[in-house]
């Protein structure tokens, strides 16, 4: 049974168990002097497969994002990621066990090349150390694997033509996927995107869709905030919806587009009611 035929049997209720969790969240919250911006109870987050994560604005999904990252703290709560403790790690020790994220915002070195930035990416490089550094026999054949390493990617997400170019010369849509050709530096086991479709024109919104499948398909699990649903509703497996910081409602994709909550949080409670006007 693949991970995605697991989800059949999962009821639609918001927490519900998964039965392979990847990531596993309990009672995390995150405020904001008196806002409380993440009040996320339980969630489960199924291993290989793509679980798209919605809300309108404000409801808490990239603040979620920052805090389970290490790019936030949480104010009380805990997680786990791949059955062992994750709360309040740093980005740099999560990214080594295998999770790591992208920005709404791109966040690549426009000074350095796209290829730099590729191999910057890269952990357990000799190089990096003060010691080794000033002996280069040391470190220069783990260096061209790591930049072998790079340009495959960088094939494989056409880009190897802007390799040597500075990063800070791209497009919007070709920072996203530097950055998701980066995350995968580290051979991630869970990948988390924020909004990989926000500033993407449509000529490369299908290469996007076409790698975040991908990501799947090598047996990674995915995580991804969106708000364009056609989206969501093409790739993902299972959405997840936040509203005021909490969890609303989770399912497959039709099960939450047709949820009564995830309705009223898009358009408000009274939407469906019939207007009455003072005098009539």
């Amino acid at each position: 049974m693949t991970p995605r035929e697991a989800l059949a049997g999962v009821a639609a209720v918001p927490g519900a168990a998964k039965p392979d969790p990847h990531l596993v969240v309990d009672a995390v919250r995150r405020d904001f002097g008196g806002m409380r911006a993440v009040d996320v109870e339980h969630l489960e987050v199924q291993r290989g497969v793509i679980t798209g994560l919605i809300g309108p604005n404000g409801a808490g999904k990239t603040t979620l994002f920052n805090v389970l990252t290490g790019f936030d703290r949480a104010d009380s709560g805990h997680w786990a990621f791949d059955g062992r403790n994750a709360s309040g790690l740093p980005a740099h020790r999560l990214a080594r066990r295998g999770m790591v994220r992208t920005f709404q915002l791109t966040r690549v070195l426009s000074r350095l090349t796209v290829l730099e930035n590729m191999k910057l990416a890269a952990v357990g490089q000799r190089g990096e150390r003060f010691g080794p550094a000033l002996l280069r026999p040391l470190w220069s054949a783990q260096e061209a694997r790591v930049e072998r390493h790079a340009d495959e990617l960088l094939t494989r997400f056409r880009l190897a033509a802007k390799r040597d170019d500075y990063a800070g010369y791209l497009s919007g849509g070709q920072r996203k996927l530097l950055e998701m050709a980066r995350a995968l530096m580290v051979d991630p086991a869970l990948v988390l995107l924020d909004e990989p479709m926000a500033g993407v024109n449509p000529a490369l919104r299908q290469d996007l869709l076409g790698h975040i499948t991908d990501l799947r398909d090598a047996g990674r699990t995915v995580l991804f905030v969106e708000h364009d649903m056609d989206v969501v509703m093409t790739i993902s497996d299972w959405v997840v919806c936040m509203a005021e910081g909490r969890i609303i409602a989770e399912g497959p994709p039709a099960a939450v587009a047709g949820n009564r909550a995830v309705i009223d949080a898009y358009l408000g409670s009274r939407h469906d009611e019939p207007e009455f006007r003072e005098g009539r």
